[in-house]
């Protein structure tokens, strides 16, 4: 069993009651994954098995919750107040078993989303292709954008409803361009060092 001495100071630390049913939980998942190591991760004690979570446990003031990851919704946590709330051993092994079958194995967690596909293109307007290329900073730093960036511009001046507007909005997209700005650049925070 790879058992994590900051497990240990974890359960320590955490409320009296709380503690017989953090090393309840803990031997449980030990029995069900004799393979899990421990390791401290988010700052909660977690079982992984060759290196991926499969689980994890954390204590607050009145309860513990033990997380299962990769299960139907991608997490199921189960609340744990007192030894009544304890789950049946045998039905944690299974919930952890599966798991750590669908983790190891690659599968996605049942009831997982669909792969999303590509949004389709939005077509380039005459009139904005010719204002950028009359302004070829603008034109070079369009090109340099991500795709998102570059369809939330397309998005903004094509949603447009007048053609007043329209060309409101593709002049005033070319000036931020020009300047390297993204659509929305007043609401990104400022990254480090810049």
């Amino acid at each position: 069993m790879g058992r994590d001495p900051r497990v240990d100071d974890y359960i320590a630390r955490s409320a009296e009651p709380l503690r017989p049913l953090l090393e309840q939980l803990r031997d449980m998942a030990h029995r069900a994954l004799p393979e899990a190591e421990e390791a401290i991760k988010w700052s909660v004690p977690h079982f992984t098995v060759r290196g991926k979570n499969v689980a994890g446990m954390s204590a607050f003031k009145a309860h513990c919750a033990f997380g299962i990851h990769g299960d139907a919704m991608s997490r199921r946590f189960i609340r744990v107040t007192s030894e009544a709330d304890m789950p049946r051993e045998a039905e944690l092994s299974a919930l952890l078993h599966e798991a750590a079958d669908r983790i190891l194995g690659g599968r996605p967690p049942a009831g997982a989303r669909a792969e999303r596909k590509p949004r389709p293109e939005i077509p380039m307007p005459a009139e904005f292709a010719a204002l950028l290329a009359a302004v070829p900073q603008a034109q070079a730093a369009f090109e340099r954008f991500a795709p998102s960036h570059r369809r939330d511009y397309l998005e903004w001046i094509t949603e447009a409803k007048t053609a007043a507007t329209r060309d409101k909005r593709m002049a005033q997209a070319a000036e931020w361009i020009a300047e390297g700005k993204t659509r929305n650049w007043k609401y990104e925070k400022p990254r480090k060092g810049v």
